[in-house]
């Protein structure tokens, strides 16, 4: 696993999820198991207000999640002392690698049906592949950037850009809605982030150009609403920056 304690990565799926994320142990009964399919509808209609989805947290407070299933550290990456910011592409999009966070992986390979040409090719590069989505982050409380979106770019009394998800391929922007992480072993804190691919085929560029949405029209059915996360916005990894 990656130089993240676990009790950390527990404490950001918290967050993500708004529900209590503990280890999944064979003594567990009380609670649902936390994976990566429910973990995206989740997050989302938490920190989106996406009304509609069914998500865990409404029904179960408690989620227990196997960190050896979820995590795939194979795919860490530590660009806390990394100073090359130099641009990137990523989906034929540009991609500025996160320097002075750390990169726990999501265990996502082979989890899609439409095979794993969205990840893009794993190494260091500096162009786009085929078939590969553009890179994007999302705070933990980034309905706050939807108001901002809202109310200051958008003119008029009741015009809003649109319902959907929010994220933004400026990690900047993005660290001003993450929250904070204490790990309870060693009293380091970190501001935590998800690292996303956004399907450039579902994305809408919002009245910001720094900000990207994923439309789902008031009515959609939860099942609906799920399919479409699914299909256009991917986290896999959660960032760390100790604070």
């Amino acid at each position: 696993m990656s130089s993240v304690h676990s009790n950390v990565v527990l404490q950001a799926l918290s967050i993500f999820t708004g529900s209590t994320v503990k280890s999944l142990t064979a003594d567990t009964t009380d609670g649902k198991e936390l994976n990566v399919f429910n973990f995206l509808p989740t997050t989302f209609a938490r920190t989106q207000a996406v009304d509609e989805v069914d998500s865990l947290q409404a029904s179960c407070p408690n989620l227990f999640v196997d960190i050896n299933k979820f995590l795939d550290p194979r795919f860490d990456y530590d660009f806390t002392h990394l100073t090359d910011n130099s641009t990137c592409m990523r989906g034929n999009e540009p991609y500025t690698r996160p320097c002075g966070w750390t990169r726990t992986a999501v265990k996502v390979l082979d989890k899609y049906p439409d095979g794993n040409a969205w990840l893009g090719t794993d190494g260091w590069r500096s162009n786009s592949v085929a078939g590969e989505w553009p890179v994007s982050y999302h705070g933990t409380s980034m309905n706050s950037a939807k108001a901002i979106i809202v109310s200051h770019y958008i003119p008029g009394r009741g015009e809003v850009y649109g319902r959907g998800i929010y994220s933004t391929f400026d990690i900047k922007e993005a660290t001003k809605y993450s929250h904070t992480v204490t790990c309870e072993k060693t009293r380091k804190k970190y501001n935590v982030l998800l690292q996303n691919r956004i399907n450039p085929k579902m994305r809408t560029v919002c009245a910001r150009s720094d900000y990207w949405m994923i439309k789902i029209p008031a009515g959609t059915p939860s099942d609906k609403e799920r399919e479409i996360v699914e299909k256009s916005i991917r986290p896999y990894g959660i960032l760390f920056k100790e604070v």
